[in-house]
């Protein structure tokens, strides 16, 4: 590994015995997702759990707008509600990460899973008994998203204490590609389950989801920290400490920049309603959004299927700024297009180079830090995967009303382009970077 920019070698795994090389495959095969990391049993039970709560979880979120809109029939409060759950989550997965760091992350998955599985029990029972009450939803979210907040990190962070370096591009990849799954299956299912079944029991369906969750946590080996993070206390001068190793390592700061950059100027979620409507009107509004919204996901899912190379990459930053490179043109050629079809097709590739960037950016993450610092690494990267796509909300938003929605989502587009070949020129760190 290039040791200038890599503070972080090696990956302790926890139990089981390493894993010979894997032969090489041809034909189709090579091209075929690496699966290698399930023969590891602890981290096939965290990546089971994974496959029931991805789609749950996206009944709760859809379940939350849903019923705060049949209650105030604004979208105004829906907004709102997002908003309520952002900030807890931005504050808790902060500390979450320095908590991750000092704890063992075994025991702090049991007791956040539990939080967010009981947060799901009372959605379920403010829905059964009729409450009504838009506060207390509010409430609910946001202590649901401050368990999370807490949650992710630790679990983003244990990845790299079960399975070795090797394979920590095929881990993310089988990781990422459940949850992509889940953003396409779940709100589907949702629509499909609510005239049926009511909103009530979405929550609950959620939350026996969580409960498997906390039973693979609980059959976990125990994390807890290596050398002298025993020592520390997770307070605000350790979420400082984090910020300034992220500061002193270039590789670390550019893979940030370079999520931030695809995220704020290339998602252009909020405006699919106006595109769906205008540009797309022809092919039937609801028609036209049900395919924008679910093309992204659905490329990312077709990414992860076909990311068997992965595992033999070895530039990973140039994979990452490639991607990302990617993304740009994909979004650009998006907002040119005004057959539909011929947008799905942009926005799926757009979704295949998300998906490479988030592999490979969350193998550098867990590869080019240490373990003492990996937790505080993941709380950083939850808060700009999750505000990313929100700053976008409102700059898409602002520039499609000020220049129209196809410029404004062709100029982000391009924006992203040129922004990173920017940074790969000026910073060097990130496109020498290989394991």
């Amino acid at each position: 590994m290039d040791t200038s920019e890599s503070p972080g070698s090696g990956t302790e795994v926890q139990s089981d015995p390493p894993a010979a090389p894997a032969p090489p495959r041809h034909g189709w095969r090579r091209w075929a997702m690496d699966t290698r990391p399930l023969r590891r049993p602890a981290y096939r039970r965290l990546w089971s759990s994974t496959i029931v709560t991805a789609v749950g979880s996206q009944l709760t979120a859809v379940a939350v707008p849903k019923q705060i809109y049949d209650i105030t029939h604004s979208s105004a409060w829906v907004g709102y509600a997002s908003l309520a759950g952002l900030v807890p989550m931005v504050v808790f997965a902060l500390w979450g990460g320095a908590v991750a760091d000092t704890v063992d992350r075994r025991k702090l998955l049991l007791v956040t899973n539990s939080g967010i599985a009981v947060t799901s029990l009372l959605f379920w029972a403010q829905a059964a008994t009729g409450l009504d009450s838009v506060v207390a939803l509010m409430v609910l979210l946001a202590m649901q998203q401050a368990f999370f907040g807490l949650n992710s990190p630790a679990r983003n962070a244990s990845i790299a204490r079960l399975v070795p370096e090797r394979e920590l591009p095929a881990a993310n990849a089988l990781g990422s590609t459940v949850m992509q799954t889940g953003l396409v299956a779940g709100p589907l299912l949702a629509g499909a389950l609510i005239p049926v079944i009511g909103l009530p029991e979405l929550y609950l369906i959620d939350a026996l989801a969580l409960c498997v969750t906390v039973w693979a946590v609980v059959r976990l080996p125990a994390l807890p920290p290596l050398g002298q993070a025993l020592a520390r206390r997770a307070g605000w001068r350790e979420i400082a400490a984090g910020f300034r190793y992220i500061s002193l390592h270039k590789v670390l700061l550019l893979s940030f920049l370079a999520d931030i950059v695809a995220m704020v100027f290339g998602m252009p979620r909020a405006l699919f309603p106006q595109l769906a409507a205008e540009t797309y009107a022809s092919y039937g509004e609801g028609l036209a959004l049900g395919v924008l919204f679910a093309g992204i996901p659905v490329g990312a899912v077709l990414g992860g299927l076909l990311s068997g190379t992965f595992s033999r990459a070895r530039r990973h930053g140039l994979l990452v700024i490639g991607s990302v490179v990617g993304w740009g043109v994909a979004i650009a050629g998006f907002g040119l297009s005004r057959n539909l079809w011929v947008a799905l097709a942009f926005l799926a590739a757009g979704g295949v180079a998300d998906m490479v960037s988030m592999v490979f950016r969350g193998a550098i993450l867990l590869s080019a830090a240490t373990d003492e610092m990996r937790g505080r690494m993941q709380g950083v990267f939850t808060v700009v995967v999750a505000g990313g796509p929100r700053l976008a909300d409102v700059l898409h938003g602002t520039a499609g009303s000020a220049f129209g929605p196809r410029s404004a989502v062709a100029g982000g587009g391009l924006l992203v382009v040129l922004v990173m070949l920017v940074l790969a020129a000026a910073v060097p760190a990130l496109r020498r970077y290989r394991v």
